[in-house]
C-alpha cells in the first residue's frame, strides 16, 4: 500500500504558510502542484542540456531530439495509440484550437452543426463558435438532467438530424467533478457520422484511458493537470482523420519542401508542431508521468475517494451550505458548493485568510452556471497529496466563514 505521506512530501510547494497558516492546496482541477522530481528534469535540461530539437548536427541537439521523441513513445505506451497520432501542443484549450482551425481548412463545410454540452469549459466553446461563425454553422448544446448528468436522449436527438460534423464534450466537468458517459457518447457519434473530440482535461489524473480502444476522433489533455510543467499537452487524433486534416499554424520543422510556388508538408504529428517546441516542457511531462505510473492507479483512487467521502460528509454538516450534481454519480475529488445567500467570492477571500487555496468563480463555465441557476461557486477539488488534516483545516475555515458572514455557528447540524 502507497504511502501517501512520503508522496505529499516531494512536492515542495506544500512545505509553506500562507498568512501565518500552513498552505491548504485544494484547487487542483485548475492546476497540480509539481513533484521534486519534475522540477528537478526541468532544471536539468535548462542547465546542461538546452538544445533545439530536430534539427541540431551536434550531441546537445541529438540528445534532446531523442529525449524529446522518448517522451511522444512513453505516453503513446500509456495512452495505447501510435505515436504519430499524438501533438504535442500547448495544453487542452491549444489542441481544441488547432482541431478546429484545421477543420475550418476543409473538412467542415459550410452549414455544419457543432454538438457540446452544457457542462463544457470555455475552452470547449470559444473555438466552436468561432469555426461556425466562419463557416455559417450553428452550435448546439446537450442539456444536462437535474443530476447534472450529460441528458443522452438530448444528445442523440441532435445527432439524429444528420448535420452534426463534430461533437466535442468533456470526460469529467471540472465544476462538478462528474464523470460523463464518455463511450456512450463516442458510440452515438460513430452511429450518425459525427467525429468525436474528447476533453480529457480532468479524467487523466483519474482514470487510465486506452485510446483506441475508446474510439474517439480526438482526445486532449494538459500536462499541467497530472503535475507537469505549465504550456504543454497532448491531442492525441486518430490517424485517418489526421492525415486529412492540414496544420493550424506554420512555420519551420513541419516542413517537407518549401519553393517559391508553394509548400509540401510533413505527416502528422511534426505536420501539426512547428518552430521551435517546448521541448523543458515535453521532458518535464515525461517525468510526471513516471512519477504518477510509480503509484498504483488503484491506490491513488482508494486514497482520493477515502478524502472525498470525508470532504461530502464535512460539507454536509453545515445545514446553509448546497453541493451541485449528485454525488452519488460516478465522481473525481471535485466538489462544487455555496453557503445559501453568499457570493462564493466571499467564501473564497476568507478561506484564503486561513491559509486554505480553493478556486471560486463561473469555472470557465457560465452556461453551466446559467442551468445551475447560480452566478459562481466555491470549488475544492483533491488531488494525492492531499491529507485529513486539509479537511480539518477547511472545516475550520468554513466555521470561520460561517461566523464572520452569519453572525453564529449555529447552522451546523
Amino acid at each position: 500500500m502507497t504511502d501517501f505521506k512520503s508522496v505529499r512530501e516531494q512536492f515542495p510547494a506544500l512545505n509553506q504558510t500562507v498568512y501565518g497558516q500552513p498552505l491548504c492546496y485544494l484547487d487542483s482541477a485548475a492546476t497540480a502542484l509539481k513533484p521534486q522530481a519534475v522540477i528537478d528534469r526541468v532544471n536539468h535540461f535548462l542547465s546542461l542540456e538546452a538544445a533545439n530539437v530536430h534539427r541540431g548536427a551536434h550531441y546537445l541537439s541529438d540528445r534532446a531530439t531523442a529525449n524529446y521523441e522518448a517522451v511522444r513513445e512513453k505516453f503513446a505506451e500509456y495512452l495505447g495509440a501510435p505515436s504519430a497520432g499524438l501533438i504535442f501542443t500547448k495544453g487542452t484549450t491549444d489542441s481544441i484550437n488547432l482541431v478546429a482551425q484545421s477543420l475550418a481548412q476543409g473538412i467542415f463545410k459550410v452549414g455544419d452543426e457543432i454538438l457540446l454540452t452544457q457542462l463544457e469549459h470555455h475552452s470547449n466553446i470559444v473555438p466552436w463558435h468561432n469555426l461556425a461563425m466562419q463557416r455559417n454553422g450553428k452550435v448546439h448544446f446537450a442539456k444536462i438532467t437535474a443530476s447534472g448528468q450529460v441528458d443522452l436522449e438530448d444528445f442523440e436527438k441532435h445527432l439524429k438530424t444528420g448535420r452534426i460534423r463534430i461533437a466535442a464534450f468533456t470526460a469529467c466537468s471540472n465544476t462538478l467533478g462528474i464523470f460523463t458517459p464518455v463511450s456512450q457518447m463516442i458510440e452515438l457519434c460513430q452511429r450518425y457520422g459525427a467525429l468525436s473530440l474528447v476533453d480529457g482535461a480532468q479524467l487523466m489524473a483519474n482514470e487510465r484511458i486506452h485510446l483506441t480502444n475508446l474510439g474517439c476522433d480526438f482526445f486532449a489533455f494538459s500536462g499541467h493537470k497530472i503535475f507537469a510543467p505549465y504550456g504543454i499537452g497532448v491531442l492525441y487524433g486518430r490517424s485517418e482523420v489526421l492525415s486529412r486534416m492540414p496544420p493550424a499554424t506554420f512555420g519551420g520543422s513541419q516542413i517537407s519542401e518549401v519553393t517559391e510556388e508553394k509548400t509540401t508538408f510533413l505527416p502528422p504529428p511534426q505536420r501539426f508542431e512547428p518552430g521551435t517546441p517546448n521541448v523543458e516542457g515535453v521532458l518535464g511531462m515525461g517525468a510526471a508521468l513516471d512519477f504518477f505510473q510509480n503509484i498504483p492507479l488503484t491506490d491513488i483512487q482508494a486514497h482520493e475517494k477515502t478524502l472525498l467521502k470525508k470532504l461530502i460528509s464535512l460539507l454536509a454538516e453545515f445545514k446553509n451550505i448546497e453541493t451541485y450534481g449528485s454525488l452519488e454519480l460516478p465522481h473525481a475529488p471535485i466538489v462544487s458548493f455555496n453557503f445559501k445567500g453568499v457570493h462564493a467570492s466571499d467564501v473564497g477571500f476568507i478561506l484564503d485568510q486561513q491559509g486554505i487555496a480553493v478556486r471560486c468563480g463561473h469555472h470557465c463555465t457560465q452556461p453551466l452556471m446559467r442551468a445551475l441557476g447560480v452566478p459562481a461557486t466555491v470549488r475544492a477539488s483533491l488531488s494525492i497529496y492531499n491529507n485529513e488534516q486539509d479537511l480539518i483545516q477547511l472545516q475550520q475555515g468554513l466555521e470561520k466563514a460561517q461566523e464572520l458572514l452569519f453572525g453564529n455557528t449555529n447552522t451546523v447540524r
